[in-house]
Formats: C-alpha cells, sequence, structure tokens
C-alpha cells in the first residue's frame, strides 16, 4: 500500500498552553483534508524524535508544524533543509536535524520539508491555549487550506518565497 503523499507532523504538549498549537493544528487540519483521502497523513507527538525519520519514507512532501516563542508575526511558512544540529542526539530533535536523520537512515535524500510555526505567547503547565494563539492557528489553517489545494514542492515554495 502507497503511503499519503503528504505528512504532516505537529507537536507539543496540550497541557501547556500554546503550545498545544501543534496539535489542536493537526486535529483542525485533518478535518479539512478530509475531502482528500489518502493524500495526507497526521502525526502528532510530544517532540520530535528520531523515530519521526520513518514517516518521511514514501512521501512526496512534509510539513513540521509548532508553536514558536519567537515570531514576530502570527505564523512563519518557510522551506527546511537536512541539517544536523545540537538536537540531532536528542528526543526534542528539530526538523532539520529529522531530515538529516532520514538522509543517515535511508542513504537517500528525504522529501521536500517546511515548517509551520505558530506564535504562542503562554506556555504555562495547566492553561488553556490563548485567545491570541487561537487566531494565529486560524491564519495558519488557512494557508494550510491553501498548500493543501497545491501539494506540490514547487507550489510550496512560492508560498515560503511569498511568506
Amino acid at each position: 500500500m502507497t503511503p499519503p503523499r503528504v505528512v504532516v507532523l505537529g507537536w507539543g504538549n496540550p497541557s501547556r498552553g500554546d503550545d498545544a498549537l501543534g496539535p489542536e493544528f493537526l486535529v483542525r487540519a485533518e478535518a479539512m483534508a478530509a475531502g482528500a483521502p489518502g493524500a495526507f497523513e497526521f502525526v502528532t507527538d510530544f517532540q520530535l524524535q528520531p523515530e519521526h525519520a520513518t514517516d518521511l519514507d514514501g512521501r512526496d512532501l512534509a510539513l513540521f508544524v509548532d508553536a514558536s516563542r519567537a515570531l514576530a508575526t502570527p505564523i512563519a511558512f518557510t522551506e527546511v533543509e537536512p541539517r544536523r544540529d545540537a538536537t540531532f542526539t536528542t528526543h526534542g530533535m528539530s526538523p532539520a536535524a529529522v531530515l538529516a536523520a532520514f538522509r543517515a537512515a535511508f542513504g537517500r535524500e528525504p522529501p521536500a520539508a517546511f515548517q509551520l510555526a505558530i506564535a504562542g505567547v503562554g506556555f504555562e503547565l495547566g492553561t488553556a491555549m490563548s485567545d491570541e494563539a487561537e487566531r494565529h492557528l486560524v491564519a495558519a489553517l488557512a494557508l494550510f487550506a491553501r498548500l493543501a489545494t497545491t501539494p506540490s514542492a514547487a507550489a510550496w515554495r512560492r508560498f515560503a518565497q511569498s511568506a
């Protein structure tokens, strides 16, 4: 059986306020993608791990989605290249390190990959997602709706360049 063309990996802790943005994005994006059966697979976790490299096998595209504390805008959409970094040997890896792990494990290039960062403002344990993060999530889902209509590396690169 052929895996879906696009894998969407979202991570975060739903018990830590805006850190829930990644998992919540996946829940809503999966509902949006229901009209394109077999095109997308959605994978959620508390953090990226080396094992997530296997989720990239057989895919045309990968989308990594997470909350960010460092954005000046509600969302940021960028292409990600494989790169070993300080997270390479941890269980809290960056998307670039996951791509590098794929390259090391499979001996070939990973699929084209992009990161969608969503600005969060509060990450305290036991708090709900903030209203501001909810507005940023809506913007991220609007971008996903556009990405989902054109699931190709070339189209996604154009979106990344115009962002």
